[in-house]
Order: structure tokens, then sequence, then C-alpha cells
């Protein structure tokens, strides 16, 4: 029998049109299931946001598929607002998409077909294209699982949370992240624990930077990286990994202008892998050499982040 898919889409109703845009992208899948998509309207009326994507209907491929708006009922923010679609939900998966990125043709079918094909596992996810401006770079993962180990050793930006499909009730957003930063790291680290996550290696999933509600969120993502820091001990034991984390602290310290913490996670961060490109770009930051916009702007054209 055919799974059936609930696909969550997050939204604050400020993006109508990359909304409508996400939401074509999920209901034009080919895929013989039943698939439901549940928009989560997160500090906004919900009834604003059904009027933004009234006339988005389903193309008539595939199983029957509808479209349903209500509001967050739990934490205000996006791990909330997702949770809100995982306990509305009744269907045997459940998928994340956001609502400035693209579900491209083929994306649900593939995952399903690799979820089939090992029973054992509950969580899978699918390489990206990051479209910024009019670039488009493709970020593979280069396997097609994702253990534990990988996750600590580096982000993997391509286990993006627009990629996520897992069964229904295996896991759930933490609440408790500061500012909504880096669930859906903790979520892919938590399921991968567990079983290492199946991943269909090619760009499904179109990934829109430059538009970003966290990107410039300097407090907030250092609260974020604290919090994984706290929440998962490991990173800091991979040296690869910790002086990622380590040099990200740094930079975003930079950008708010405090030099010496950035200093002191530079320090920290050569410690651990001595030559981390992130703390070596904290710094000159930190000392005026360069702009952290102009350092993202130049990641983002290469697919990047910091």
């Amino acid at each position: 029998m055919t799974p059936s898919v609930g696909v969550v889409i997050p939204t604050r109703g400020d993006r109508p049109g990359p909304l409508r845009a996400a939401l074509t992208g999920v209901l034009g899948q080919e895929y013989g299931g039943e698939v439901r998509v549940l928009v989560v309207a997160d500090g906004v009326p919900a009834p604003r946001v059904a009027g933004q994507v009234t006339g988005v209907t389903p193309p008539g491929s595939g199983g029957p598929r509808g479209v349903r708006v209500l509001g967050n009922r739990r934490t205000p923010g996006l791990p909330g607002a997702r949770n809100t679609g995982i306990a509305v939900l009744d269907t045997d998966l459940v998928a994340f998409c956001d609502d400035d990125d693209l579900w491209l043709p083929g994306k649900l079918a593939a995952q399903v077909a690799a979820l089939a094909e090992e029973p054992a596992a509950a969580f899978a996810s699918c390489a990206v294209e990051v479209e910024y401006g009019t670039r488009r770079v493709p970020r593979l993962a280069g396997t097609d699982r994702v253990a534990h180990h990988h996750l600590t050793r580096s982000r993997m930006m391509m286990v993006h949370s627009s990629t996520f499909l897992f069964r229904r009730g295996s896991v759930w957003v933490d609440e408790s992240a500061p500012g909504g930063q880096n669930e859906d790291w903790d979520l892919a680290l938590r399921a991968a624990r567990r079983h290492p996550i199946v991943h269909v290696d090619h760009p499904l999933v179109r990934v829109r930077w430059g538009a970003s509600h966290y990107a410039a969120r300097w407090a907030d993502r250092i609260a974020g990286l604290e919090w994984m820091l706290a929440r998962h001990p490991g990173l800091a034991v991979e040296p690869r990994g910790a002086a990622r984390v380590y040099g990200q602290l740094a930079f975003c310290h930079a950008a708010l202008g405090r030099r010496r913490e950035a200093a002191r996670w530079s320090l920290r961060a050569f410690s651990a892998r001595p030559g981390e490109p992130r703390a070596a770009v904290a710094l000159a930051v930190a000392g005026g050499l360069l702009t952290p916009r102009a350092v993202l702007h130049a990641l983002h054209l290469c697919g990047h982040g910091i």
C-alpha cells in the first residue's frame, strides 16, 4: 500500500509569492499516494494566509491531495509550527518544506521508495541545489546513508529541513531551540543516532538563500550554537566539527563587534583545528578588514554558508 504523506509548511505570511511556489512544487509531485498539505500560520492570522494561497490547486496528477491552513497551536516560532503540523496530521509519513523553498519533480517518490527499501529506517533526506540570485549550486552528500558521525563532523547543509521525510511519530522538533536556531540540525542528529538517515543524493529541493529570517540574527545564532554544544557534547569531541562550531561563534561575535569574544572563540577553533578558515575570517571581520555581509555574499555565491 502506498503510504500517505503529510507536508508541513510553516509561514509568517510575509512571503506570499514564494509560499505559493512552494505549494505548487509540493502539489505537483508525481506520487500515487495521498498527499495532505498543512500550511501553519505562525504569528499571523490563519485567514490571511489562507487568502494568500487561494487558487493554488492540485494539478490533477497522482493521488488525492488537499491544502489546509491553520494557526500555530504550540510555542511561537518555527519549531512550534512544525510540531503543530506533526500533531494534527494522521498520515503515514510527514515531510517539511520551508515557505521559501521548492520541491523539484520526483522528490517525494524517490524518498518514499528509498525508505521502503530500508524498513528499519525512519528518516530520509535528499541533496539540494542552492539558489542565490541567478546562481544555482548543487550540494551533494556523496553518500546514500548519513550517519550520526557525519553530522557531528559537519553540519551537512544538504540534510536540510525542506528535504526531511520521516515516519510520523518517530521524531518531534525540540521547541526549546533559541529563536528556532539549529532545530533542524538537532532533529537530524537525534534521528541519525537511532539509525542512519536514508539519503537520496540527487538535488531534489531548491533551497533559496537571500530572504532567510535567520541569516543575520547574530545573537540568536550564538545562542543556537551554544544550545547545540550543550545538547550534543559529541560536537566538541570531533576536532573538525568542534573547530567549525567555534569558528562560527567567533564570526557571529565579530559581526556584533565583540572583538574580545571573537578572538577567544577563534583561538579555540585554531586549537581544535589549526588553520580553521572560519576563525581566520572572523578575525578579519573583527579587525574591520571584511564586513559580515561581504563574507556571506561571497560564500552564498558558491552555495555555502559560514
